[in-house]
């Protein structure tokens, strides 16, 4: 550029400040014309202005410092934000181990079998639940005998996995079976404690040698066992049992699956009430659930409409539990006849048409006893929730066992009872 004595630009869309050097100080404006923004001092062009020059020059530089500036700040956001991800997962992760290690300290203060069950014993003795130990399947899991290593034998039923908030690992759940684990009584299956594990979730409970009644109804030799005297008492057994949950516990309990499987019996025929997979406490402040829970043909019928479990639900599946322990099966058909339409030729059978084939008539003081139980039964499945007994007001009555005019045993009708006209 030094060695040019002259140049012509033009025709070139050229901009910005004309250099001063000897080649460009002598031409005309015809060797500029046609540029886009070009300025100098020149006849014809603007002259330039330095303050946009140096504005010009502050802009590149705050282009750059943008540019360097604006990385930075992105790295820095993301450094912070992993940062605070990281911390958030820490956080959560602290808290978990937090419920877990006051779950654990929960649970081991519920142990009460000589303060020796713990959990490698149970996967012991159950082989880790292998299928040749267990002796039952439920809708809430399945139950294992387990002899344990001190030679004492128990009920494991291990839980299957529930999702919803009063499942095993809740706040709740351990609320619940840490209230049922203090129930104390004669006619009601003793929880010894709990388990909660990552692989396993199991209750520990008494365990009964005869099995549930279901089973000994079902097979006749067992049956022909079960004489009047024996399920007389397993009925007032069972009321006892039920009418402690509903008055004597606080908050009151309703079991919600009363069924002769779920009642268990030891070697003398002694009943015991079980599986409290789906009791709850009611709490005065709660909304008694919404959850239906229970086993088909012992469910009350109002549920199907108004989804609130009361003890009035426990009531009509006791009133379905008695009839099946007098006619030695499930009285499905029976009630259906009773409650259609065209029930009157049901309603004129004879009580003691419909009693256990497989015994002996019942003796006249038996006679009483039935009539009793089977006129307390009627008036448990009345359709209205409100109209059916309290459990302490059945059990009562069959403890009292008053004297009767026993002849009007062979007399009485399904039918009166049902509208409780004796």
């Amino acid at each position: 550029m030094e060695s040019l004595l002259s140049i012509d630009v033009s025709y070139n869309q050229l901009e910005g400040r004309i250099p001063t050097n000897k080649a460009f100080q002598n031409l005309s404006f015809d060797a500029f014309k046609n540029n886009k923004d070009l300025c100098g001092n020149v006849s014809g062009l603007q002259a330039c202005d330095s303050s946009g020059t140096s504005k010009s020059n502050a802009m590149d530089k705050h282009k750059v410092v943008i540019i360097i500036i604006l990385p930075l700040l992105g790295v820095i956001f993301l450094i912070l934000a992993s940062v605070g991800v990281f911390f958030i997962f820490y956080r959560k992760k602290m808290d978990v181990k937090e419920d877990q290690e006051e779950i654990q300290k929960d649970l081991f203060c519920v142990w009460n079998y000589d303060g020796s069950i713990v959990y490698e014993d149970i996967i012991e003795a159950t082989e880790n639940f292998s299928p040749r130990h267990c002796i039952g399947t439920g809708g809430y899991g399945s139950v294992y005998k387990a002899e344990l290593s001190t030679g004492q034998v128990v009920a494991v039923k291990k839980l299957h996995p529930l999702e919803d908030c009063s499942g095993p690992g809740s706040k709740a759940f351990l609320e619940e079976i840490s209230a049922l684990s203090e129930v104390c009584h004669r006619n009601i299956v003793r929880l010894y404690g709990f388990c909660l594990h990552a692989r396993h979730s199991f209750i520990i409970s008494e365990y009964l040698e005869r099995g549930n009644l279901s089973k000994v109804l079902s097979d006749i030799e067992e049956a022909v066992k079960l004489d009047w005297v024996r399920r007389v008492n397993i009925i007032k057994g069972v009321a006892n049992a039920f009418s402690y949950l509903h008055h004597d516990c606080s908050p009151p309990i309703v079991h919600r699956d009363i069924s002769s499987s779920n009642i268990l019996l030891d070697l003398e025929y002694e009943a015991r009430v079980s599986d409290f997979g789906t009791a709850r406490l009611l709490k005065p402040d709660s909304s008694n659930w919404t959850e239906l829970a229970g086993t088909y043909g012992y469910v009350a019928p109002e549920l199907a409409y108004t989804m609130k479990v009361t003890e009035k639900c426990d009531m009509y599946s006791f009133g379905v539990l008695t009839l099946e322990v007098l006619i030695g099966k499930h009285p499905g058909e029976l009630i259906s006849s009773l409650t259609s339409s065209s029930s009157l030729t049901s309603q004129n059978v004879l009580l003691k048409d419909i009693l256990d084939g497989c015994l002996s008539p019942p003796t006249l003081h038996a006679s009483h006893e039935l009539f009793i139980i089977a006129k307390l039964a009627f008036s448990c499945l009345d359709a209205n929730p409100e109209s059916r007994p309290t459990m302490k007001h059945v059990s009562q009555e069959l403890s009292k066992a008053t004297s009767h005019d026993l002849d009007v045993f062979h007399t009485i009708t399904l039918g009166q009872l049902m509208h409780r006209e004796i």
